[in-house]
């Protein structure tokens, strides 16, 4: 092989109230580049029990992101689609990159600051290494692309510094046993063979960030104790259209340019969700809602919302009406995952010296 070979990978994860800030921001950008490049789409529920989690509700949550992904269009004999946990080259291969990785890059990824909080020293190991974890379900399948969000980017360029030190910390023993990959950009930072991919993120669209339709300084959230601040997926055709039409907005008209929603979050993240669910720019919207107040623009981006997300929620409640189906697609997935991870993990392995019992 002289080059890797391009390969899209992400995931979503089954912690429950899945809502549009998860579609717009992944699963919707998921369905098209299934035809672009072979492409991996994991239920990460193993990144689920970093938190305290309901283990009598992981199951139903992990179905729930499944039918998600198919409703959406996601076809599983195009793509790969199964949930983490049936992979156990995910986990191995994390502990790897816990021997790369080292204590000051975790300490400064923003999220888990966050949700640490103040709490910071009881929180689980597991949400510290949160991101080494995220590198092994990427490079696992040595995927080129990922389509993330702008708070999964610091995560990602982790996973390209713990591919970077692995490739430079192994160089010898990749080159002697003969795994490694042409270097397409030569540097003194990085040796002539590659094991890993530097893998490339993927952040486009109109909202690649939903905000909360309660405080448009915060990101729309599973966790968040008021269920008006998000559109779930799951939510009625009445619930979509009395929560936007709550939505928290300010007294003024739509401007007719980018600029007039600088100081504006809430607005500017109306705006956004019309642009991303009509397939149109944020200045095409403007120049159609221009000087318009929100009693206008709300009701057009309720019918909206309405269109794009009933059928989904209708063909996801079918979808979960019959489990068994869902978990076919979950085992056969599983089973397609680990035969490309499989070889992955085991000249991993080869090169960092472990002696092969069986």
């Amino acid at each position: 092989m002289t080059e890797f070979q391009p390969r899209v990978f992400s995931g979503v994860q089954p912690t429950g109230n899945l809502h549009l800030g998860n579609y717009l921001g992944a699963i919707a950008r998921f369905v098209p580049l299934q035809d672009e490049m072979p492409a991996i789409y994991c239920v990460v529920d193993l990144h689920a029990i970093t938190v305290k989690h309901d283990p009598a509700l992981l199951a139903g949550t992990t179905r729930e992101v499944t039918a998600a992904y198919l409703a959406a269009g996601i076809d599983p004999k195009k793509a790969i689609i199964f949930n983490q946990s049936q992979v156990r080259e995910h986990a191995e291969l994390a502990w790897i990159f816990n021997c790369i990785a080292r204590i000051g890059w975790l300490s400064r990824m923003t999220q888990f600051k966050e949700k640490a909080g103040k709490n910071r020293e009881n929180a689980s190991v597991g949400l510290f290494a949160y991101p080494t974890l995220m590198a092994a379900d990427i490079l696992a399948y040595r995927a080129t692309h990922v389509p993330v969000g702008d708070d999964q980017k610091q995560h990602l360029e982790l996973t390209r510094d713990i591919a970077q030190k692995f490739n430079n910390d192994f160089a010898d023993q990749i080159k002697e046993l003969g795994l490694g990959i042409p270097n397409p950009t030569p540097s003194p930072e990085l040796p002539d063979e590659l094991f890993f991919p530097l893998t490339e993120p993927m952040i486009a669209g109109p909202a690649t960030r939903i905000m909360s339709l309660r405080d448009g300084t915060k990101k729309m959230s599973k966790s968040d104790p008021s269920d008006l601040s998000r559109i779930n997926l799951r939510d009625s055709a009445e619930e979509i259209a009395k929560k936007i039409r709550k939505a928290k907005t300010d007294p003024e008209p739509l401007p007719s340019e980018m600029d007039g929603l600088a100081e504006r979050p809430e607005a500017a993240n109306l705006v956004g969700i019309y642009a991303a669910l009509s397939g149109k720019s944020k200045d095409a919207v403007l120049s159609e809602f221009a000087g318009q107040p929100f009693s206008v623009f709300k009701p057009a981006l309720a019918d909206l919302a309405v269109d794009k997300l009933a059928p989904m929620t209708g063909e996801m409640n079918r979808l979960l009406a019959d489990p068994g189906h869902i978990d076919a697609v979950l085992r056969d997935g599983a089973g397609r995952a680990s035969e490309i991870a499989g070889p992955v993990l085991r000249d991993a392995r080869r090169i960092m010296g472990f002696l092969e019992g069986r």
